[in-house]
């Protein structure tokens, strides 16, 4: 059984993470270089069996202007709260089925779920191409391609679309002008962060058991895949740690999460061997807006499961108590943000 540290030490756990100095200026000139390209959202009408909703099959542009595959789910008996919930899928995974996502428009929430360039290999599939791999060497998966350079990282191209994939959901003119929340689980959950810091006007976060959280210290002290591929690249070029880790750093939503300012409900499964409980306290400590954390002190990458299910959907619905206050509503035309 993995033990991290103790619950009481994990509430306080404010690590150092290395910063890049010019963080803030390589995302703003990233998203910046996104949206020269207009998002270009599609929005096909697809034949499914699900009738408590409308399915679009979505392509919009990523990253590069790379097309990006999604599907929309709109609930034909909405939620109260005028809400969009933006889903990012768990590392190997896409967008799969619509059947897949019944959810979140079963109970009346508008549902975009963003494809992953190039996986959906490993347990859901996908249908996006990753056009901007340059054919580096890397260990096998996805955290080391192109790790030599930011510009050219995979993560930095996926961070672009999960932010290019909100802008996407306000196209479709009925969701014009509603809040927009975040939402994944474990890779899905680092991408939910990463796009509450980089897209405009997202209005809260959920992220779920979150992945690329203080990555170094999840390479150091867990054997499990993902981040095995870390170490497993670093034991072949011992000469390049310090510039993997560098440029790892410009992905670690630790300092994402400093620039988050709007409400976030985190999970956590105190027995997680693929995000240690360390690495998503640090995320969540490190957090700039008011927050809470879900603790799962016999779980482990699984999380909370519907008892977690339950605690976001009553985030969402009593959204405006306290400190879970959420951003004014934009009122942003259909057209806006790219």
């Amino acid at each position: 059984m993995f033990v991290d540290l103790p619950l009481a030490e994990l509430r306080d756990y404010r690590p150092d993470v290395y910063e890049p100095p010019d963080f803030d200026e390589f995302w703003t000139r990233e998203i910046g270089d996104a949206r020269s390209h207009d998002v270009n959202a599609q929005f096909t009408p697809a034949e499914t069996a699900i009738r408590h909703a409308q399915v679009f099959d979505v392509t919009f542009a990523g990253h590069g202007g790379d097309p990006i595959k999604a599907w929309l789910l709109i609930p034909l008996a909405g939620a109260p709260n005028e809400t969009v919930i933006v889903e990012y899928t768990g590392y190997g995974g896409g967008r799969g089925n619509p059947l897949d996502w019944l959810t979140w428009s079963s109970a009346g929430y508008p549902h975009l779920i963003m494809d992953t360039r190039g996986q959906g290999g490993a347990w859901r599939s996908a249908e996006t191409s990753d056009l901007g791999d340059g054919g580096q060497p890397s260990s096998p998966g996805f955290l080391t391609r192109g790790i030599s350079d930011p510009r050219g990282y995979y993560y930095t191209r996926l961070f672009v679309d999960a932010a290019r994939a909100v802008d996407a959901a306000r196209r479709h003119p009925d969701l014009a002008g509603l809040r927009i929340v975040t939402t994944g689980f474990s890779q899905g959950g680092g991408l939910a962060l990463a796009a509450a810091h980089l897209a405009e006007g997202v209005s809260a976060t959920l992220p779920d058991v979150p992945f690329l959280a203080h990555p170094r210290r999840a390479a150091e002290i867990t054997a499990s895949m993902p981040y095995a591929e870390l170490a497993q690249y670093c034991r072949v070029h011992q000469d390049e740690i310090e510039q993997v880790f560098r440029t790892v750093s410009y992905i670690d939503v630790v300092n994402h999460a400093k620039r988050c300012a709007v409400p976030a409900l985190f999970s956590v499964g105190l027995l997680d061997e693929v995000t240690p409980a360390s690495t998503v306290f640090a995320a969540f400590n490190h957090y700039a807006g008011p927050k809470e954390i879900a603790v799962y002190s016999f779980n482990g990458h699984e999380g909370g499961g519907t008892t977690h299910l339950l605690k976001q959907l009553d985030f969402l619905a009593t959204g405006t108590k306290g400190q879970r206050e959420f951003a004014p509503l934009p009122r942003l035309q259909a057209g806006d943000y790219g």
